[in-house]
């Protein structure tokens, strides 16, 4: 409860209250909180520091608003660190969540334009392009396309994903070992297929990110995904 009497400021009380709720689970993903007047009668306190509080709570991002709605409790953001190399199966499995990848098509096409320059090839060379759904405890996270040259891959399958992440599949049946990789990001606005993948509005934020991985020195793999904004986030460690 608040404690009028005590040093630490109401706003900063009615703050861990809150987040005492949600991280014990009390509060769930997308529950509603009381409203302002709920508040006040609760732990009889202002409005002023009632609002401060919510301030606070959703600047950090514990929180969201909805206009004419109320306040709600935002959903879990999964963090990915840009220190080293990283695959999404294992990094959801070291926090103890459950990953998997629905392919949405796999198929050998022509490729033109970027795709052939980012990854060395003529104009019209056949690549695989598979589209998958990267789903985290059964939620859809991350809308993916990769693009991987035919003649680095011989005799690949959609069966062969379902077995295996891809960076182990690469190594257990290819002998590819993925050295470097290079990522860029850039803020975006879902399309129409992204949202529906996704199960949010057109035009919600997202992240779009391009990766190339490269065994060898030899680019081998084109993938842009598209991650929801509110559940994907990136993290890197700047050091002097």
């Amino acid at each position: 409860m608040i404690d009028k009497k005590s040093r630490i400021p109401l706003y900063a009380q009615l703050i861990d209250i809150i987040l005492h709720k949600i991280n014990s689970g009390e509060l769930k993903e997308h529950d509603k909180l009381p409203s302002e007047r709920e508040l006040c009668d609760q732990f009889d306190i202002s409005r002023t520091t009632i609002r401060q509080a919510m301030i606070e709570l959703e600047k950090e991002g514990y929180i969201y608003k909805e206009h004419g709605k109320g306040s709600f409790v935002s959903p879990t953001t999964f963090t990915q660190s840009l220190v080293k190399m990283y695959s999404f199966t294992e990094e959801m499995e070291k926090l103890g969540k459950h990953p998997r990848a629905v392919m949405i098509n796999f198929a050998i096409k022509q490729v033109f334009g970027k795709a052939t320059a980012i990854l060395l090839l003529d104009e019209g060379e056949e690549v695989f392009e598979m589209s998958r759904l990267r789903l985290v405890d059964e939620e859809p996270i991350i809308f993916e396309t990769s693009y991987l040259p035919v003649k680095y891959f011989p005799n690949l399958s959609e069966n062969d994903f379902k077995e295996k992440a891809m960076y182990q599949l690469f190594l257990s049946k290819y002998n590819y070992r993925i050295s470097k990789a290079k990522e860029n990001f850039r803020a975006v606005n879902m399309s129409e297929e992204e949202a529906a993948y996704l199960h949010e509005k057109v035009g919600s934020a997202a992240l779009r990110i391009e990766r190339v991985a490269f065994s060898d020195g030899r680019a081998i793999e084109y993938t842009f995904s598209v991650a929801r904004g509110n559940k994907y986030e990136y993290t890197t460690e700047l050091n002097l």
